[in-house]
């Protein structure tokens, strides 16, 4: 559970340590996270109702104090990404199950029940931006469901089947791609991408920022007879407006310019695929203890919906199996049966289902050389991945689902053989972190996170 508190220094750390399910109290990057292992969904219901929370599970007000520009662009993006994060989980292990149905099994793909799990597998893809929509207007203090008018305006059928035409004319930026228009407003050019703006994730983020800044102002003057219909009137037409005009065509660049420096770093002559993967890999874990990790997931699902694949998290794919390898060779050699208690769950989580935070908190870290043999192992998977050159191609589940994701389902394409990459990297991971740890680890090291 993470949470941002008005003032950490009211809470009792050592009272919640002590819970019952507690395994740590971490204060990071402006967060305060209590590690909960496997019974999180419970916690999170309980806190709704003890505290009368909607279910973003949040006060009123904003928290008050000075916030660095990394906590808060950190504390946007979980805070956008997180409650969207299981059903875009389950959507992509649907896609990956059907991809690898369809692999062994090709004529399972003109079969109705196909479409229909189908439809379960990439409608949440395809109106991505409707559920960012709305997640985004919570965050921004917008009134939802003018952030989903938002949303849904850039999957109106009309406006999508525009790309579908005869482009009006185009402008070619370099490395920033090509910009097309197929349509004019008063003559100003209407640019959108080839496949329109189905998946997207930045334009839609711009257009509610954007809209939640002028429904505040809108709100700050406007009489209250009037503020039903016109400030809602006015802050849909002023977003979906200039959100294809201005914001769209922006948020399209800067998507472009994103996914252009990765793929630089990750292309360059040699080392390139190599060593990004590797540091990727490596750092993951120490990125999800101050919350950094969210600001690869979006720059994930850009790759995938522009190119169709990622080779930025396809390198983190060995770190739950390295945590998992690393936190099973210390059960086996510790018999205590308070940290065996704890080991076991967390050992479970990472390894199956790629859920880190109870192993790293509250096995790995204490230990510290524990939690950098996980690190390296993990880095070392991560070259595997950039040296065979493996793809993540949809965004589904962790730990083992995570491998499904490699799976590319289209005509002619790679087939199952970057999953089969992702499988060598994965216990090599394993069997490197298991080995080491196993060999170095002691029981009664000073250093022990049962202390």
């Amino acid at each position: 559970m993470r949470f941002k508190l008005k003032d950490e220094s009211r809470a009792n750390t050592a009272k919640i340590e002590a819970l019952k399910g507690v395994i740590q109290v971490i204060q990071a990057n402006g967060q305060y996270q209590v590690v909960v292992g496997n019974i999180v969904e419970d916690v999170y219901d309980a806190v709704l109702e003890a505290g009368n929370f909607s279910g973003g599970a949040s006060a009123d007000d904003e928290p008050q104090g000075d916030k660095t520009v990394a906590s808060a662009i950190i504390d946007l993006i979980s805070g956008i990404f997180q409650p969207i994060l299981g059903p875009l989980a389950a959507a992509g292990i649907m896609k990956g199950l059907l991809a690898l149905i369809t692999y062994f099994v090709p004529d399972f793909a003109n079969d109705g029940l196909y479409t229909l799990l189908y439809t379960v597998a990439d409608g949440f893809f395809y109106f991505l931006p409707v559920a960012l929509a709305f997640s985004a207007a919570r965050k921004f203090r917008m009134n939802e469901f003018t952030g989903v008018a938002i949303g849904v305006a850039l999957l109106y059928p009309t406006m999508v089947a525009l790309t579908s035409g005869e482009a009006l004319g185009s402008i070619d930026l370099g490395v920033a791609g090509t910009f097309s228009w197929y349509a004019t407003a008063l003559g100003i050019p209407i640019i959108m991408p080839v496949s329109g703006y189905v998946s997207s994730v930045i334009p839609v983020l711009l257009m509610v920022w954007f809209g939640s800044i002028l429904e505040r102002w809108l709100k700050s003057w406007m009489p209250a007879a009037l503020k039903m219909f016109l400030v809602p009137l006015a802050t849909m037409t002023a977003s979906i407006v200039l959100g294809y005009l201005i914001i769209g065509p922006v948020a399209t660049l800067i998507t472009n310019l994103l996914s252009a420096a990765f793929s630089f770093i990750f292309q360059l002559p040699v080392v390139g695929s190599v060593l990004g993967s590797a540091l990727v890999g490596g750092l993951w874990m120490c990125l999800v203890i101050f919350g950094f990790h969210w600001s690869l997931i979006p720059i994930s699902i850009m790759n995938l919906n522009t190119l169709g694949h990622d080779s930025v998290l396809a390198a983190t794919i060995g770190h739950g199996f390295a945590l998992g390898a690393v936190i099973f060779a210390m059960y086996l050699r510790n018999k205590d049966e308070r940290f065996r208690g704890i080991a076991l769950p967390a050992m479970i989580s990472a390894f199956f289902f790629g859920v880190t935070e109870p192993g790293i908190y509250g096995i790995a870290l204490p230990n510290k050389r524990a939690f950098v043999v996980a690190c390296l192992s993990s880095a070392v998977g991560g070259a595997i991945v950039g040296m065979t050159g493996a793809l993540m191609y949809i965004s589904g589940g962790l730990g083992v689902f995570n491998l499904l994701n490699f799976i590319d389902g289209t005509p002619g394409g790679a087939g199952i053989s970057h999953m089969i990459f992702a499988i060598i990297a994965s216990l090599v991971s394993a069997v490197l972190a298991f080995v080491i740890e196993f060999i170095t680890y002691r029981p009664n090291d000073d250093e022990e996170g049962t202390r």
